[in-house]
């Protein structure tokens, strides 16, 4: 047996979680390094391999694999930090990506301006040549015309090229040449097609998850390559995966190939980790996960320890942002973090996010030249963080730079310190709070019935008012909450899927095209899995159909039993999945409608050796308690201070308390509680009067 490393880095952390050969689980924990991310990934791994009492060096060389996440994607993304990229489209339809799927939640809207494009209309260039939702070709494709805009591409010095013509899904003889002129003219210079990557009918998803996938490809490209050297030459010699926005790995070519499934890869291992420990504390069913961090809150489900997918994954916000397209772990993210910036706005109201200090300066507590207030600040000022036990004591605090610049808020309201800071958390935890609400009510989940996990370095700070104010009788923060995301990796699989769009509907259905499409789809994660060097390990194959009733402008993902369909009986089966689902999501079937199929997705799924998320519980120390004024919204309170190895399995903890885990601190405030599991997990409970 050897080691097993995961590493997650975000925009203000990055979390390294080290699996040994006995299942045991060790994380680190370091600020993110952006100018070369090695660094501070190194940091992490020498503190986790600290607690092992080894060299991080000496971990690495004993490591057979060695699994990355990163935020990069999604910040370029979101930031437009990416690569000058042309957007070559069907002439006639230049305005696809500008339009949207309608620009605006509210069109009525007229405070808000109209979002723009993700690639620039200046950047967009027409190419002649049509062809019909039939395949056919009505209009010849202009060669010549393609030559000249390639070669202007060229001549202005662009990085990359984005190609999504018209009805490519059916027929991709048009973009298949535009391809190979770009290879003869711009050779060196990464594309996407979009029949390639997103195969699917609704041109606008397709648009956007080419131009942003051909964007990211001189960046990432260059990030994995920077990393994998890096890594290399810190002596590991194992396989490196990376994870995706789908809840698995791939390897480094694949995304290197395909860099648009990094974005929402952290965030998507956090449910994994979640479904995981919640029924290993036998919680079970639907799973609400919160992983909160530096610079995001985001927010995961799961339903009968499934993984929740979407296509409706938004950068930026829904309907204004940027759609992936993809299929993703449903995650909806919000800028509420600890390093979210406090600030008054022109109205005198005192207002949290989505700005972020990031790591680079970060809050002003960490003593870095920050000047502006942010939750974790707040945190600080009321008591909740020991200045000399942040990451379990490697790193200060400056709780007095916390409090200047706490002050300088408190001055413009005209309140106190602390009372300034209860706000800042309060208006954190209540965007938090509609957060979770958003997407549960979406999908027709009740909170209070659902187990709340909690993640992210800063998910003890606030999990227990979120959960009061959800009434949430199940929560979960385990050992490892910290790195939620980083622990995800090392229960996940190695995952592809491949889709199609066909169109059925299941009172005409065409059995022979729709098994000849699953076919081919499945010949393809076949390949993949060949492709990766995975020939020998067990997989599963998954096949879904995205279907409506006839009418709707959304499709919903319905998972089959069958691979192939082998006669009527099959199509009356997805025909009552469909209907039971519509009905759960939203509450309405309609048994005598037909059911429209558009896409086909089948999805491989290699199994990976996994670890036990079991963790050893030490052998608990006699209890030196300490006491440190807090404040809870009225006043100080001189409260009690645990550490996890005055703790003993069972043992419950009332609030006020504070836990100081080495890498997060949990508060149990007046009214709550916290019981410590068999796993050396927390199970927090809400007293019926609330705090």
């Amino acid at each position: 047996m050897s080691y097993q490393i995961s590493a997650d880095t975000g925009g203000t952390f990055i979390d390294v979680v080290i699996s040994a050969p006995d299942g045991h689980k060790t994380m680190g924990k370091a600020l993110t390094t952006h100018d070369r991310v090695s660094r501070g990934l190194f940091e992490a791994v020498d503190a986790a391999a600290a607690t092992l009492g080894r060299s991080g060096g000496d971990i690495l060389a004993e490591t057979s694999l060695f699994i990355y996440g990163t935020t990069r994607a999604t910040n370029a993304i979101v930031t437009r930090n990416v690569a000058k990229t042309a957007y070559l489209t069907t002439e006639g339809f230049p305005d696809v990506l500008v339009l949207k799927e309608g620009g605006k939640s509210d069109g009525h809207d007229f405070t808000k301006p109209y979002p723009q494009p993700y690639i620039p209309k200046s950047r967009t260039f027409e190419v002649p040549g049509r062809v019909t939702a039939e395949g056919d070709v009505v209009t010849p494709l202009d060669e010549d015309r393609v030559r000249s805009i390639l070669e202007t591409l060229r001549d202005q010095h662009f990085e990359a090229v984005a190609v999504c013509l018209l009805w490519s899904v059916v027929n991709s003889e048009h973009e298949l040449i535009v391809g190979r002129l770009i290879e003869e003219i711009l050779p060196g210079v990464p594309y996407t097609l979009s029949h390639q990557l997103l195969p699917i009918i609704r041109e606008y998803r397709r648009a956007s998850a080419t131009a942003i996938d051909a964007s990211l490809k001189p960046l990432m490209q260059h990030h994995f390559r920077q990393l994998e050297q890096d890594v290399r030459a810190a002596g590991y010699a194992g396989q490196m995966l990376v994870s995706t926005s789908i809840g698995g790995v791939m390897t480094i070519d694949e995304v290197i190939a395909a860099p648009i499934h990094t974005a929402k890869s952290g965030p998507a291992m956090a449910p994994l980790a979640g479904v995981t420990y919640s029924t290993l504390e036998g919680l079970g069913g639907t799973m609400i996960v919160c992983d909160t961090g530096g610079t995001t809150f985001d927010v995961g489900l799961s339903r009968g320890g499934q993984l929740v997918h979407s296509r409706d994954t938004w950068l930026g916000g829904t309907w204004e942002g940027d759609l992936l397209g993809i299929s993703s772990v449903d995650i909806r993210s919000i800028g509420s973090g600890g390093g979210s910036i406090a600030w008054v706005d022109g109205g005198g109201l005192l207002r949290v996010g989505p700005q972020s200090a990031g790591s680079e300066p970060g809050p002003a507590c960490y003593g870095r030249g920050g000047t502006e207030a942010t939750v974790s600040d707040a945190a600080c000022v009321l008591g909740y963080f020991n200045p000399d036990y942040f990451l379990g004591g490697r790193m200060g605090l400056d709780a007095q730079a916390a409090h200047r610049a706490l002050k300088v808020i408190a001055d413009r309201l005209g309140l106190g310190v602390h009372e300034t800071a209860w706000g800042i958390l309060s208006l954190a935890s209540d965007a938090m709070v509609k957060a979770v609400h958003e997407i549960t009510v979406a999908q027709g989940i009740n909170p209070r019935e659902s187990t709340l996990v909690a993640g992210g370095g800063a998910a003890g700070i606030n999990i227990l008012r979120i959960a009061q104010e959800l009434g949430s009788e199940n929560v979960l923060l385990p050992n490892l909450a910290s790195a939620l995301s980083a622990t995800g990796m090392h229960f996940a699989d190695i995952v592809k899927e491949e889709s199609a769009a066909l169109l059925v509907t299941s009172d005409a259905f065409d059995t022979d095209r729709v098994n000849a499409t699953l076919e081919r789809l499945e010949t393809r994660v076949l390949d993949f899995r060949g492709r990766a060097g995975l020939g020998g390990d067990p997989y599963d194959i998954e096949v879904f159909a995205e279907a409506r009733y006839p009418g709707q402008g959304w499709d919903i993902d319905v998972r089959l039993p069958m691979r192939r369909f082998a006669g009527p009986g099959d199509v009356r089966d997805l025909v009552e999945r469909f209907h039971s689902l519509h009905e759960s999501l939203f509450a309405i079937r309609a048994d005598s409608s037909p059911v429209v199929v558009t896409n086909w997705k089948v999805r491989i799924s290699v199994r990976l050796e996994h670890g036990d998320a079991l963790t050893v519980p030490p052998a608990p120390s006699r209890p030196v308690v300490v006491h440190r004024d807090c404040y809870f919204g009225a006043g100080l309170v001189s409260t009690p201070i645990y550490r996890p190895h005055h703790l003993e399995v069972g043992q419950l903890v009332s609030g006020p308390a504070i836990i100081e885990e080495p890498n997060t601190t949990l508060v149990v405030y007046p009214g709550t509680s916290a019981r410590v599991s068999t796993a050396r997990n927390y199970i927090l409970h809400v007293d019926e009067v609330s705090a």
